[in-house]
């Protein structure tokens, strides 16, 4: 299951969500200027899941469309809906996990615990996303294999 085209497979996959996340995660850091460190982790928490998600809809329909143009059609209504379903199975159970708890605890504690703001904020991200990209991948490779 772990070699080293799953590696290649699972960045390549990822790596633009997770660029657009990353960078509203640092962009939406700057509240904490504003808001309570609770309100600003939930924010951070959302800005960076609005970020990530769309890109990856967005990705997930262009390869999609890439395909059918192929075949000389359009993407259909079903095409659509296996799509969202797929992502759905995908990101289910992790994101609301991730989104819940996981997350704003880490992005919550990191900075405190390091003492440093930037740093904990860095180290919350990718101690959070280091669970979420594990149940996510395991979702991935079980869809992959019923399809």
């Amino acid at each position: 299951m772990f070699n080293k085209s799953n590696f290649k497979e699972w960045f390549d996959r990822y790596k633009y969500s997770e660029l657009a996340a990353t960078s509203a995660v640092l962009i939406s850091s700057q509240f904490s200027r504003i808001f309570s460190e609770v309100t600003t982790a939930y924010s951070i928490t959302f800005s960076e899941y609005f970020a990530f998600y769309c890109v990856m809809i967005y990705r997930s329909y262009k390869i999609k469309a890439a395909l059918n143009k192929d075949s000389n059609k359009n993407v259909s209504l079903n095409e659509i809906l296996i799509l969202i379903r797929n992502l759905f199975l995908e990101f289910g159970y992790p994101a609301v996990l991730d989104f819940l708890f996981i997350r704003p605890f880490c992005m919550y504690w990191m900075p405190i615990k390091t003492g440093n703001y930037l740093i904990g904020i860095v180290l919350g991200k990718i101690a959070a996303d280091s669970i979420f990209y594990f149940l996510s991948i395991v979702n991935y490779e079980l869809i992959k294999r019923k399809s």
